[in-house]
C-alpha cells in the first residue's frame, strides 16, 4: 500500500507533564514506572514491526531509556535517531514552574550532547539538529556545519534537521542548500505536517524527489485532531467508515498525501500504539 513506515518517538515516554495532557491524570509518574512503561511500548513496537526509534536529550530520560532498552534487547536491526540543541531542565520535578527545556544551538552544546548520544552507536543512524529556527544561528554557523560533517563522515551518520512553527518551509529551503566540502550537509528532515498544518507540502515533495529522508512528527497535531470541533464530525465519519480511531485517520492522511519515509507515533502507552498502528491497515480515498 505504501513504503511509509511508522516509527516511535519517545517524547511522551521519557518525561512527566509532557506538554500538559497528563498533569491531572493519576498515572504513576515515578522514574521507574516511566521506564517500565517505555520498555513495554518499545517491546510492543518492535513486535509489530517498528524498527525506527526517535529520541532527544530534552525528552527527559527518553534517550537513557532508549539506550537501556537497546542494550537489554540487543536487536541488531533497529534504526535509532536522536537530536542535539535542547537541554531538559525540569529534572523530573512534577508541576515544574518554568520552561522544561532550553534551546542552545552552539558548538559547545553539540559537542557536550554528542558525548552522551554517541552511546547509541552503532544503531544510531540519524543525528539531528533539534528544532532549527532562523534566530538560533544554526543555519549560518559554519563551525557547527563542519563539526556535523565530521561526525557524518566518521560515523556514517545521516545528519538531520527538525523544524516546527510558521517558518518551516523557509528553514528547510535554506538547510537543503547548506554544503560542506561541496557536499550537502543534511540528509534527513523531520517536519511537522498534519491535517491542520500542510504548508510544507510542496517543499517536502521536492526534498523527497531529491532522495532526502522525510520524517513526519506531530501527525496528530499535538492532540488537536481529537478536540477540533470543525473537523470532528468529518473525522468521526471516516473513523466509522474505516473502523479505526481518529488517530489512525490522521496518521493515514499523512501517509496517503505525502508518502514520507517515516511518520512518528508519539504513543505514551501500549493502547495508543496499538490504535496508531491500525493506520497501516487502511487507505483513504481521494474523496476521503
Amino acid at each position: 500500500m505504501t513504503t511509509t513506515q511508522i516509527g516511535l518517538g519517545l517524547a511522551a515516554l521519557g518525561r512527566p507533564d509532557y506538554i500538559n495532557i497528563r498533569q491531572k491524570s493519576n498515572i504513576d509518574k515515578s522514574k521507574i514506572a516511566f521506564k517500565n512503561n517505555a520498555f513495554e511500548v518499545m517491546d510492543l513496537a518492535y513486535k509489530n514491526g517498528i524498527r525506527y526509534f526517535d529520541t532527544a536529550p530534552s525528552y527527559g530520560l527518553g534517550e537513557q531509556f532508549l539506550l537501556d532498552w537497546k542494550n537489554a534487547r540487543q536487536h541488531q536491526d533497529i534504526i535509532l535517531s536522536t537530536k542535539w540543541g535542547y537541554t531538559y531542565v525540569a529534572n523530573w520535578e512534577l508541576g515544574y514552574d518554568g520552561k522544561h527545556e532550553i534551546k542552545e544551538h552552539s558548538l559547545s552544546k553539540l559537542n557536550e550532547q554528542w558525548e552522551t548520544s554517541k552511546d547509541l552507536l552503532p544503531q544510531l543512524k540519524i543525528y539531528q539538529v533539534h528544532s532549527a529556527t532562523l534566530e538560533s544561528g544554526i543555519l549560518t554557523d559554519t563551525s557547527i556545519h563542519e563539526r556535523l560533517f565530521q561526525l557524518k563522515k566518521e560515523y556514517g551518520l545521516q545528519i538531520g534537521i527538525s523544524t516546527s512553527g510558521s517558518n518551516q518551509s523557509e528553514i528547510l529551503n535554506i538547510a537543503k542548500d547548506i554544503t560542506v566540502n561541496n557536499e550537502s550537509l543534511f540528509d534527513s528532515y523531520q517536519v511537522t505536517y498534519n491535517i491542520f498544518e500542510q504548508s510544507t507540502f510542496d517543499t517536502l515533495k521536492n526534498l523527497k524527489a531529491s532522495k532526502k529522508t522525510i520524517i513526519i512528527k506531530e501527525a496528530l497535531a499535538n492532540g488537536r485532531v481529537f478536540t477540533n470541533n470543525k473537523a470532528q464530525k468529518q473525522l468521526e465519519t471516516l473513523s466509522k467508515t474505516h473502523n479505526v480511531g481518529i488517530d489512525a485517520i490522521a496518521l493515514r492522511f499523512v501517509i496517503d498525501t505525502l508518502q514520507p519515509n517515516m511518520v512518528l507515533s508519539g504513543a505514551s502507552n501500549t493502547n495508543h500504539l496499538t490504535q496508531n498502528l491500525k493506520a497501516l491497515n487502511i487507505k483513504l480515498s481521494v474523496e476521503d
